[in-house]
This record gives C-alpha cells, structure tokens and sequence, in this order.
C-alpha cells in the first residue's frame, strides 16, 4: 500500500475538526507525579517471570490528561501517533509521539468507543451512538461495515480487533444504550454477542454466550480469541476459544483469568509471547480497594498473574505502539499513561 495514502488517515474530519492541537482539558485533568528512581515501584513483578518485561530505567509517564472516560486506543505508526477514544466528550483525541501534542481528532465521534487499524492502514471504530461500526477511508468518508444483524439494530459496538486474514472481530455488549452517559438510552434489540466481518463483508454471530462481552485479542498465531465477560457472576472473567479451521468459527470454551471477586476487566491485548495485558479497576464492590486494584495486570498464556503496572486511575484499555512495538500505552479513565517495556505486541 502506497505510504503516502495511508498516511491521508491522519488527515481523516479535517473539515469537521480543524485538528487544533492545542490543549482542550474540559474535562477532569488528573496531576500526576511520576516515580523519580528505578527501578520504578509502580511495576510489579508478581512471579519471576515477568522479571524479563520489566525495563529497569522506564517508568510510568503521563502524556496527556482531561478526558473523561479514556477507552479504545490504537497507534498509528507511518505517522507516530495514536487515537483514543474520549466518550462521554464524543470526540477521539490524537496524541502526536513526535512533537508531544495533544488535541481533538474528532468531534462529534459518534461516542466512539473501540478502534483498531484494518489491514489497509484504515481507521475501524465502533461507535455507541449509531450503533455501528465504521471505517474512514483515505481520504476521510465513512464507510459502515454493519449496523444490524438479520434487521435488528446491534447493542452499542464496543472492542474490535482485525485478524491477519482482513476479517474484523467486535463484541457487541448493550453498555453505550443502558443510560445517556456515552450514547443514547434505548432497549437492546439483540443478546449480548460477538461478530464477525468476512473480508467479502459478510456479517457472521460468533458467539452469543457471554454476559457483556468487552475486550478481545487473538493469540500470536490466531488460533485462540480470547474474550473479556465482564458481566460474568460472581467474577469477571476472560475466556479462551479455539479458532476454527476455516478462520471463522469458536470452540472449545476455556476459563483462563478470573479477576477473583473485586477486580474488574475491560480491555486486552496480547505480546509477542503470549501473555495478555490486561485492562483493570474495581468492580465498584464495598470490598473493593481502587489504590490496590487501578492498572494493567499481566498474565501468562496459561492465565497465571505475572506483573501489575499500578497507575492512579483505572484502565479501560491499552495497546502497544512505538517504533519497535515495545511502548505501552494506557487509556485510564481521565488521560492516557505510557511505558516502555521488554515485550512487544502481537498486532
């Protein structure tokens, strides 16, 4: 694909948006104060394995702040940046690596909540207020994917992941319709599930069995999807399903992560080796403690807790990004974290 294209992206709603990077903090701006010494104690080592991850002269960094409920990054890197998603602000922030600017990308966004990158180079969001998912094309237009399954609007898009073989993958949980927080109230038409795009465009029900589906991320070699259930009882759980043959179906349901009791998931991702990050808080339980549970827990492909990245606000999501894949970036609820490590993601 011609570099000069895909790079058009980064002009995607010029007209709409002006691109004004200049601070725009109306929301709540959190202070931070990063560690000054290394190694930086905010990174956990929960079992020696995780030692190797862990890069003794990184520490946590604050690269931006004043949205009010950060969710769905995704890096750019022909053009070192990275989007997410702000979504009670209907809008998509932009964060320039280069230059350290920060400012609107988008707005309205059609409270968008999940982004990820298409095999072209595209912008592929999921939007909670037209419940539907999306793609800008190079030269900014929008293109809907789907809105609907068999005539019936779909809940509120959410998480969206793109596999090697062009085939989009969202869960479709009915948190952007349940108030007027990020999105519009209105009664699910469809269970709780998770879709398939074919390449060809065509729109498969994965799987209708979990109780709000969030977060997904397939292994390094695409032949386990792993699905966040964050409405599982009594904890919240992520699930292992084995990919068919044919690329398109689930089998073979295993439990890999429970959050055990007060501890909550909301997005994943997966590195190079096969453990999975993942985004963490509280569950909003009276036994739950925010200070011992805000972060990125990390986990073995065998679903042991290895590593804790503690940050002063809970993370909805990450994703990995950088030159070399290796920078690690966090949407938590007001701005958005980074840090390097020793691993690189999959995607």
């Amino acid at each position: 694909m011609n570099v000069t294209r895909r790079g058009m992206i980064a002009t995607a709603g010029a007209a709409a948006t002006a691109f004004a990077f200049q601070q725009r903090a109306n929301a709540q701006s959190f202070e931070f104060k990063p560690n000054q010494r290394y190694p930086d104690a905010s990174v956990e080592i929960l079992d020696p394995s995780f030692a190797k991850y862990r890069l003794f002269s990184s520490t946590v960094e604050q690269l931006a702040t004043g949205m009010r409920w950060a969710e769905g990054p995704v890096w750019f890197g022909d053009g070192r940046y990275l989007l997410v998603s702000d979504i009670p602000n209907n809008r998509i922030m932009r964060y320039d690596e280069a230059t350290g600017a920060w400012g609107v990308f988008r707005q309205p966004s059609n409270f968008a909540n999940g982004n990820a990158r298409d095999r072209q180079g595209r912008l592929i969001s999921c939007e909670h207020l037209t419940r539907r998912v999306t793609r800008t094309e190079y030269d900014g237009k929008i293109t809907v994917l789907a809105d609907n399954f068999n005539g019936k609007r779909f809940n509120s898009p959410n998480d969206i992941v793109c596999k090697s073989d062009g085939s989009i993958w969202f869960t479709d949980p009915p948190f952007g319709i349940s108030g007027e927080w990020e999105g519009d109230k209105a009664t699910p038409e469809l269970p709780h599930s998770v879709y398939r795009i074919a390449p060809d465009g065509k729109l498969g029900l994965v799987t209708a069995d979990l109780a709000g589906p969030n977060g997904l991320a397939f292994s390094p070699d695409e032949k386990k999807l792993y699905i966040v259930e964050s409405r599982a009882q009594p904890n919240r759980l992520v699930w292992a399903y084995d990919v068919g043959a044919d690329g398109s179906t689930l089998s073979n349901k295993t439990k890999v992560i429970d959050a055990n009791g007060a501890g909550a998931l909301d997005g994943i991702k997966v590195d190079t080796d096969g453990n999975i990050w993942c985004g963490w808080g509280s569950n909003g339980a009276p036994t739950a403690k925010p200070e011992e549970l805000d972060g990125v827990k990390v986990f073995n492909p065998e679903g042991k807790a290895i590593g804790f990245i503690r940050l002063p606000e809970r993370c909805p999501n990450l994703v990995f990004g950088g030159a070399k894949k290796n920078r690690l970036f966090m949407a938590s609820s007001h701005s958005l974290y980074a840090l390097y490590v020793e691993a690189r993601g999959a995607v």
